[in-house]
């Protein structure tokens, strides 16, 4: 028995060293940590339970019998991250550059399969060379039994990839199915092609960095929706997401202790709001006065900056942020706000976080570029995330709500529970001189003094139309509120929806217009 525990001893320290220290010490001449590095900063201290440390390839082609490593180039099991239980994959690039082989998936469609019977998230740490040539096409079968996987999973548990260095071909869209996609700045790469073949197919000269970096698709591309400077980093920031998240579809978010803010801090909104409505003013402010001190986690904050989204804490509670931002292009939904409006919306909707509008938004950007782009079908996404909903919704208009927009951001009519406007909220199919110009334009092309007779009618358009009493008067708006008082009807908003059921028609699934 002495001798087979020495053996099994002796197994796991080499499992252990993965490529081996020359390896290791390469990855951190990057700036790159090992995969077991990366799982230890990841997961509480001591909680990780490694599997399948002694799988090997089964490859016997092109000399791969003679070069067995065991772990076979992912490190695979369970923890803890704040106590609470997830799986955890971490790619080895130490191990045949991370290249996924048929073991290779089978182990992470392992640990995948075990998340959905426990109902626990996915965490993917992602650092590959890609598909492992010498097995053809048994490696991208192993690709395309992740991609089902995610895609089952998706809606069911949450799914959190890390890019922590190259991540190209069809490796890439495994984490493209995921919810959240996390980069480190300067040492993670994502491509479907790299600088090689797209400079033979189409003539073009661009670095590694500018096609596929963490800030070209964090605020280019939108596939990254966190970039941070060091691995550490990300990792550090995947456990603060994760402490706003429920465990899986069937379980509520957790609830923290807060601090009340003080009634001063809450009366500054009572002046946010600039009396000039072309004025802009920034709506991280008015997010961050509202919710609880230093909660708003903010997803997506280099990309489409005009709609803000992230995870924020009213009274402890988990709740899901969109505002759009006057500071940026005024506010106005554009393609790629909505698009990015639209996935946050759907993914709060699926695992039961209430969502918080704060809408200020003069409608959709025109122009030719967005129409022959499809402003039309993306806006709809948005439209159609928010009227699909059926967690609590709850929307705080501060100023303009104005045409389509008005209508796509939470509206009442598209099953908002608690609809709330400031004083200064203006609720019309839009702007006051624009509609003036259409509605008189017969009485103004007539009047002696056409631009006086333009400023009179917009001054008397105003009094009707921008405010929120007539909205108020339908019951499109529940009430009329003081800036100051937002926090305090959130709050009680979010309790008394606490036992809301509602419910879409049965079907297999809507059709969103993708």
């Amino acid at each position: 028995m002495t001798t087979a525990i020495k053996q099994l001893d002796d197994l796991r320290a080499k499992a252990l060293k993965g490529g081996g220290a020359d390896r290791i010490q390469k990855q951190h001449d990057k700036g790159k940590l090992s995969a077991r590095e990366r799982v230890d900063v990841l997961l509480d201290k001591g909680s990780f339970t490694e599997l399948d440390m002694f799988v090997q390839h089964r490859s016997n082609d092109f000399g791969m019998e003679k070069n067995r490593i065991l772990t076979d180039g992912v490190v695979t099991g369970y923890g803890s991250i704040d106590g609470r239980q997830v799986v955890v994959f971490s790619q080895d690039f130490t191990i045949f550059g991370g290249s996924l082989s048929e073991a290779f998936a089978e182990k992470i469609c392992k640990v995948m399969d075990m998340a959905l019977k426990l109902g626990i998230p996915i965490i993917g740490l992602n650092d590959s060379g890609g598909a492992r040539i010498q097995e053809g096409v048994v490696s991208l079968g192993g690709y395309a039994d992740i991609f089902l996987k995610n895609t089952l999973a998706s809606g069911v548990v949450p799914q959190i990839s890390a890019i922590l260095g190259p991540c190209a071909g069809g490796a890439v869209y495994s984490p493209a199915i995921t919810d959240f996609v996390f980069m480190a700045k300067n040492t993670s790469h994502m491509f479907v092609t790299g600088p090689n073949v797209v400079k033979t197919v189409t003539h073009e000269e661009v670095s590694m960095e500018n096609l596929g970096g963490a800030e070209t698709h964090s605020s280019k591309s939108g596939v990254a929706h966190f970039a941070f400077e060091n691995e550490v980093e990300v990792l550090q920031n995947i456990r603060r997401l994760l402490s706003y998240l429920p465990l899986n579809n069937l379980d509520e978010p957790p609830v923290c202790e807060y601090a009340d803010p003080t009634k001063k801090s809450q009366e500054k909104l009572d002046g946010f709001v600039p009396e000039n409505p072309n004025k802009p003013y920034d709506m991280h402010k008015v997010v961050n006065i509202i919710a609880d001190k230093d909660s708003f986690f903010e997803v997506h904050s280099e990309f489409a900056k005009n709609i803000i989204v992230g995870f924020a804490r009213i009274g402890g509670r988990s709740v899901g942020i969109v505002a759009n931002q006057p500071a940026h292009l005024a506010g106005v939904l554009d393609i790629d706000s909505s698009v990015k409006g639209a996935r946050f919306v759907r993914f709060c909707d699926a695992f039961n976080i209430p969502i918080i509008t704060f809408e200020d938004v003069p409608g959709f950007l025109p122009g030719t570029e967005q129409e022959w782009r499809g402003i039309i079908k993306n806006g709809a996404k948005l439209l159609y995330a928010f009227a699909e909903a059926t967690v609590p919704k709850l929307t705080v208009i501060t100023r303009k709500a104005y045409g389509g927009a008005y209508d796509v951001m939470s509206s009442k009519h598209i099953r908002g529970d608690l609809n709330f406007a400031w004083p200064s909220a203006e609720i019309a199919v839009m702007g006051p001189k624009g509609a003036v110009e259409i509605i008189f334009k017969t009485q103004i092309e007539k009047a002696k003094d056409p631009h006086r007779e333009t400023e009179k009618l917009i001054v008397e358009y105003k009094k009707k139309f921008a405010n929120p009493y007539v909205a108020a008067e339908r019951g499109y708006i529940d009430d009329v509120i003081k800036p100051h008082e937002t926090r305090s009807r959130l709050m009680a908003g979010l309790k008394l929806l606490e036992t809301k059921v509602d419910s879409n028609p049965k079907k297999k699934h809507g059709n969103i217009p993708l």
